[in-house]
């Protein structure tokens, strides 16, 4: 470490960077079950001490305060400290990036993973987890120097496979329980939300292609990875065999959604001939009598049971899933319960 930083800042810059060294060290384990959840959480303690020492570098307090008073609130006596929220809201004044969104879609999946085994999760997040430690890297870098950056620690992780089939990728999400619903409505109502701009951005969410290193003029001692930034306005980029491509995500509007007709077309045919459900009648009291969904004329048309029906405020109707379909014709199967809600 430099002279002149005071030691406040070496303590928290050298708690970044263990966390942040650790956080590496846990995701690539490969006895680890669950590699997303402790990376997470340690990431969030690097990228957190890190902005600490920023700000205290800065000779800024970056401490709560009692309401209505200049003294701090404390805890165990100690200045209560700003949380990563607080930090990513002080740092960019509310400006909005790539870089600060991918902070703030971890921060809310963390509260909803910290007690819970979810191994499924690790490949829905792999892009936004890898742009969370590089843009740790840049900013540690631009903040602090060259030096403490951590690329000079870290290696390649090693691949079991040359190449992943999508006949094999395929397999390997079968393999793996569905992610929990609560889970995975965050994750595409968070990443619908961003702009196009921020989504296909890496500092984002980052996602790679390797290609092999080949050919005879190769020198011996010439990388077998190498990363190589790059530059979509360089049209000489185009024409170099790069070892990186990203994959952009276009956010798709109402994806996997159906509409009410084809909600009643595969309910009716389920239930068969015995069983009328018309989309227009049926349908309708099924969503009133389940609370699905508020009423047409309702001033909140968002308040929805998202696991089944999701508002589009563009067009102003609703859209529902699947699993709707899955719970009507389960429902609907059992006479009583047909008559019930859908009468004779």
């Amino acid at each position: 470490m430099p002279r002149g930083l005071p030691r406040i800042v070496k303590s928290l810059l050298d708690k970044a960077r263990e966390a942040a060294l650790l956080a590496v060290e846990t995701y690539n384990r490969p006895s680890t079950v669950f590699h997303s959840r402790a990376y997470i959480v340690l990431m969030q303690i690097a990228w957190t001490s890190l902005f600490l020492a920023i700000f205290h570098r800065q000779g800024i307090k970056p401490y709560y305060r009692k309401r209505n008073s200049r003294r701090f609130e404390r805890i165990d006596e100690e200045p209560k400290p700003w949380d990563l929220s607080e930090c990513i809201r002080q740092y960019w004044k509310g400006a909005d990036n790539a870089v600060a969104q991918n902070l703030r879609f971890f921060i809310k999946l963390r509260n909803k993973i910290e007690h819970r085994l979810l191994p499924e999760l690790d490949i829905e997040i792999f892009g936004e987890c890898q742009a969370l430690l590089f843009n740790f890297e840049e900013m540690i870098e631009k903040e602090f120097g060259i030096k403490y950056a951590l690329n000079e620690s870290l290696a390649i992780s090693l691949q079991f496979s040359r190449m992943r089939q999508t006949e094999k990728d395929k397999s390997v999400r079968q393999l793996m329980k569905p992610l929990a619903d609560d889970v995975t409505s965050f994750i595409e109502k968070f990443r619908s939300s961003l702009s196009d701009d921020i989504a296909g951005d890496m500092d984002y969410s980052y996602k790679v292609f390797l290609f092999p290193n080949t050919g005879s003029h190769r020198s011996r001692d010439s990388l077998a990875v190498e990363f190589i930034p790059y530059d979509p306005n360089d049209p000489e980029q185009v024409r170099k065999v790069i070892a990186l491509v990203k994959e952009r995500h276009v956010s798709v509007a109402n994806l996997d959604k159906l509409k009410p007709s084809d909600v009643a077309e595969q309910v009716a045919q389920a239930l068969g001939p015995q069983k009328r459900f018309s989309v227009s009648h049926h349908h309708v009291k099924c969503w009133r009598y389940f609370e699905v969904r508020p009423p047409k004329d309702s001033d909140n048309p968002a308040q929805c049971k998202t696991e089944y029906c999701q508002y589009d405020e563009l067009h102003e109707d609703y859209g529902y899933t699947k699993k709707w379909v899955e719970f009507l014709i389960a429902e609907l199967q059992d006479d009583n319960k047909y008559r019930t809600i859908l009468g004779k």
